[in-house]
C-alpha cells in the first residue's frame, strides 16, 4: 500500500532590512531600536516585490518576528508576499538579536570603551555589559524561540523575520554546527535562510542567505 509522507515543516527565516541604529552606529536593543533605514525599507520592498512576483512564500501559514522595530517593520513590508498576504504578524522576544543590557542607546565606540569587548572564544557564558545576555545565553534562547515556532506549526511553512545572530542560532538549533562566538556567519539584510523537518525529525538546511532580490539594484 503506498502512504503520502506529510509535509514538511518549513522555516524561511529573513533577515531584517538595514537597521537605522546601524548607519547611525548606535546600539540597537529593545529601547533604542528606530527600525529601518532608507536603504533597509528599499531592501524590504525589493523582498516583497521578488515575493509577490514569485510567489515563492505563497504556500506560508504564520507570520513571525522579534519584537524589534527593524524586524517587526521588514515583516509589515514584506508581508504582502507571504501567504495570504493578510498575515497577521505575531511578535516574539525569544526571536530578538542577544540582549544588550544597560548599554542600550549607547554609540558603539562609547559602549565598547566603557564595556570592553568580551572574550566569548575563551568565555562565551561572560555577558555583553551588566543586564545583557551571554554569547552562550543568547544562542539557548535563540534556538528554543526558533524550535517553539517550528513546533507550533508542525507541516506548515513559515516565515520569520529576525537577525543576524538567530540565523546563526538556527545551526545550533537544529544539529547542522556549533554555532560557537569564533564561528561566525554574517547574513545579508533581507537575506532568505530556509529549513525544512522531515516526518522523521531531521532538519536540512535548503537555503542560505539567499539576497538575490537585492542583485542589481543600487542599494
Amino acid at each position: 500500500m503506498n502512504t503520502v509522507a506529510p509535509p514538511p515543516t518549513t522555516i524561511v527565516l529573513v533577515r531584517h532590512g538595514e537597521s537605522q541604529v546601524t548607519v547611525d552606529q548606535v546600539v540597537g536593543g529593545h529601547g533604542a531600536c528606530s527600525g529601518l533605514s532608507k536603504r533597509g525599507r528599499l531592501q524590504a520592498e525589493a523582498l516583497r516585490d521578488r515575493l509577490v512576483g514569485s510567489g515563492l512564500l505563497r504556500g506560508t501559514g504564520a507570520l513571525y518576528a522579534s519584537v524589534l522595530a527593524r524586524a517587526v517593520e521588514t515583516a509589515e513590508v514584506i508581508a504582502p508576499g507571504v501567504g495570504t498576504g493578510e498575515l497577521e504578524v505575531v511578535q516574539r522576544c525569544a526571536l530578538c538579536e542577544l540582549h544588550v543590557g544597560e548599554g542600550d542607546g549607547l554609540p558603539w565606540t562609547e559602549f565598547t570603551g566603557r564595556y570592553g569587548r568580551p572574550s566569548w572564544d575563551t568565555d562565551p557564558t561572560v555577558p555583553l555589559s551588566p543586564g545583557s545576555e551571554s554569547w552562550s545565553g543568547f544562542v539557548d534562547r535563540a534556538s528554543q524561540g526558533l524550535q517553539a515556532v517550528a513546533d507550533a506549526h508542525e507541516g506548515q511553512q513559515v516565515v520569520v523575520a529576525c537577525h543576524g545572530g538567530v540565523i546563526e542560532a538556527s545551526f545550533a538549533a537544529w544539529g547542522q554546527a556549533t554555532a560557537g562566538p569564533g564561528w561566525r556567519l554574517r547574513p545579508d539584510n533581507t537575506g532568505l535562510t530556509i529549513w525544512s523537518r522531515s516526518d522523521a525529525g531531521s532538519w536540512r538546511l535548503d537555503r542560505y542567505n539567499d539576497c538575490g532580490h537585492l542583485d542589481g539594484l543600487d542599494l
